[in-house]
């Protein structure tokens, strides 16, 4: 008999004694634990119960699955079948993570080339490694989602047919030398041996010298076709006019940045122009050019780009398709480039980053002195470490020095980083190579005290193509029962074309039935899931506006639209107030307090019903209306909780407009019926119209186009 302690031979090892294994990738390693986390996921969106933590848990899990996959197809002593089952595992994996976020769209924020991983995020990451037996990288630091692996392929390029058509015109398309002469030939110079970016920026942190280049006055505000500038947007266009080709033109929002930099264009004859925007934007991009240089022919960039104008003068493209069409945007010889929004590459190594900067070198390489605008609100003094990636895109500095013209600048100072009047010296210098910053308290005598902008955007997508066919279909319904009315009218009155009393007569006996319905599509619902479907951009929208100015204001008709927002809000880590009629008066007031008093919330989000009165906001002086209002009572009512005594700058109230849609017809009956000229509220006296007047005019506007079509 064998003694205490010792083992037979062939027995097994006790589980007192267990032999240190690191556990099989395959059977008991990463995917296990990412299979068990993604039915937690699956789970909890099937719930509709999407808590931050699970957010936390799918960004994480999305991060492992693509390493894992990176991973499998690098490994070079993996077998061919077992590389088959990982990959059909991850695959698996993937699927279940994509229908999550097909039912809960918001996740698909945190996939984005940009979404940072949080404190949260990288310790659940580590957690989850160690579970599987994975030794985790140290430290674990914040960082952000790179879609382009080692592993991944590279983005998918296409070339729209239009495109095709327009090289095929012009295939010999020559390099513009045309001012070379102006560019300061390179040289060694007194600088040339110092390191001089990281004392650029601090420059910006240190001195005090003035913040905005100094601009020609212009010699007329107005333009051809009737529309008049502000002098403070006539100096940039005359500056441009004048041979100026590089701006960072950071002006505040609601000082017409996007008119500036088509009318700069226009005065540089930078055409074609490439315009690089947020797609909340894109469309209003397109109406802006319409207006300002109705002359040039705009065309938007959706998708693969199978619908646009390929000898157009003004392409526009959002960031989110850019690598598609980085190829034949390079070859089109583009003699412009606009950036909005250009804090959007302050990453330079994000793909969209990269693309920005591709194609202005690209653009640099064909035309020598194109015109490259950055357009930002964000002020220069914050993380001016962000701005190295517009300056390089700008033409100021490459990887490692200031360029040529810059270089020149600094040297005719006649100081170095180590004398004591540099920092303002050079902040100069930059400065005058473009930098071009106002706020609206120094324009507030060229702009009026209330405004309101209209930001059209585009429903795409399931919703958007849900929501325009059930606009047809209302259409089509007014149209039949019009048609039924004119047919079985016994008066014997015959009217040539449209019977416009008929008209208004099928719209009334429509909008009676509607109200008293309870389902069916009709002109309430409609509106109601037009703004639940762009929830969402206005909620992108108002997170631009606080990053670049502070507090916003934020209205709302509906709660699922308050819902959305909060929900955008939270994930990217944006402070709110919630101010809601479901509330006790005193968790509203600590709410209405916190917005007012607390630096770090930076949004309010209001109902337009119930927070549209009673409120003082004025804290702020930009509100996004993401839902319009039936009656311009409301609208008012809502701005006026911002422009009130106490407010010392101008107000701008942005709303937000689903593009193609009745939305457009109810705003232009809100401004007609009020009797606005030009978007802008200049406190007069107003015509009092009732919802139920507008929803009338809203059925007689469609079913008139209906008719007509």
């Amino acid at each position: 008999m064998a003694r205490r302690g010792q083992r037979q031979p062939g027995a097994r090892r006790t589980a007192a004694a267990p032999r240190r294994r690191r556990p099989a990738r395959d059977a008991e390693g990463l995917i296990p634990v990412l299979a068990r986390a993604v039915r937690e996921i699956e789970a909890a969106v099937e719930r509709s119960n999407v808590q931050p933590s699970v957010r936390t848990k799918f960004q994480v899990v999305a991060l492992l699955v693509r390493e894992e996959r990176a991973r499998v197809n690098g490994d070079a002593k993996a077998t061919e079948a077992y590389r088959a089952t990982q990959l059909r595992r991850l695959d698996g994996l993937a699927t279940i993570l994509a229908k999550s976020a097909a039912l809960e769209p918001s996740l698909l924020a945190l996939l984005a080339e940009d979404a940072v991983i949080s404190e949260a995020a990288a310790t659940l990451k580590r957690e989850m490694m160690l579970a599987a037996g994975e030794e985790p990288p140290e430290p674990v630091e914040p960082t952000v989602i790179e879609p382009q692996t080692a592993a991944a392929p590279p983005p998918r390029q296409v070339v729209p047919q239009s495109v095709v058509s327009r090289q095929l015109a012009n295939p010999f398309l020559a390099p513009d030398f045309s001012a070379a002469a102006a560019i300061p030939k390179p040289q060694t110079r007194r600088l040339s041996g110092w390191e001089l970016i990281n004392p650029l920026l601090k420059s910006f942190e240190y001195a005090a010298a003035s913040a905005s280049k100094a601009l020609p006055e212009p010699t007329s505000l107005h333009l051809p076709g009737g529309q008049e500038l502000m002098p403070h947007q006539a100096q940039l266009v005359a500056a441009a006019a004048g041979g100026h080709r590089t701006f960072l033109l950071a002006d505040e929002p609601g000082l017409g940045k996007t008119a500036q930099a088509l009318l700069a264009a226009q005065a540089a004859n930078a055409y074609p122009l490439l315009v690089v925007v947020p797609s909340v934007v894109k469309t209003n991009w397109a109406r802006e050019a319409g207006i300002w240089t109705p002359k040039r022919v705009a065309t938007v960039i959706q998708g693969d780009g199978d619908t646009i104008d390929g000898f157009a003068d003004i392409v526009i493209v959002n960031y989110e398709v850019l690598d598609r069409h980085v190829g034949w945007l390079g070859d089109l010889g583009m003699r412009g480039m606009v950036v909005d929004e250009a804090h959007f590459i302050k990453n330079k190594k994000s793909q969209r980053s990269r693309n920005v900067l591709q194609l202005a070198e690209r653009i640099r390489s064909r035309t020598v002195r194109p015109l490259l605008m950055a357009l930002t609100g964000t002020p220069l003094i914050n993380d001016i470490d962000d701005f190295r990636a517009i300056w390089q895109y700008l033409g100021w500095i490459d990887d490692k020095a200031p360029t040529a013209e810059l270089m020149a600048k600094l040297d005719d100072t006649d100081l170095t980083p180590a004398d004591p009047g540099f920092y303002a010296a050079a902040r100069s210098c930059v400065i005058d190579m473009g930098i071009v910053r106002r706020r609206k308290v120094d324009v507030a005598a060229d702009i009026p005290a209330r405004r309101i902008a209209d930001l059209p955007v585009e429903l795409d997508g399931a919703a958007g193509r849900s929501i325009r066919a059930a606009e047809r279909e209302l259409a089509e319904r007014l149209v039949a029962r019009y048609e039924t009315a004119l047919q079985t009218r016994t008066s014997g009155v015959t009217v040539e074309g449209i019977d416009h009393d008929l008209v208004r007569a099928v719209a009334g006996w429509e909008r009676t039935e509607q109200a008293k319905a309870k389902n069916g599509d009709n002109i309430f619902s409609l509106v109601r899931r037009i703004g639940e479907a762009k929830a969402g951009l206005a909620a992108d929208y108002a997170a631009q506006l606080a990053h670049n100015v502070g507090k916003v204001v934020f209205f709302a008709r509906h709660i699922e639209v308050m819902d959305t927002a909060e929900a955008l809000f939270a994930e990217r880590g944006i402070r709110y107030a919630s101010i809601r009629g479901d509330q006790t008066p005193k968790k509203r007031q600590a709410n209405i307090d916190a917005f007012v008093n607390d630096p770090e919330v930076e949004i309010a989000v209001c109902s337009l019903l119930t927070a549209g009165v009673g409120l003082n906001l004025q804290v702020s002086s930009n509100v996004v209306l993401a839902e319009l209002s039936w009656t311009n009572a409301e609208q008012t009512q809502a701005i006026d909780r911002v422009h009130r005594i106490g407010q010392e700058e101008p107000v701008t109230a942005w709303r937000i407009i689903a593009a193609q849609t009745i939305d457009t017809r109810i705003a232009d009956l809100i401004d007609a019926k009020a009797g606005l000229a030009a978007r802008a509220l200049d406190g007069s006296d107003e015509e009092v119209t009732s919802s139920a007047d507008l929803q009338l005019e809203a059925l007689v506007t469609l079913l008139t186009n209906a008719l007509e079509s």
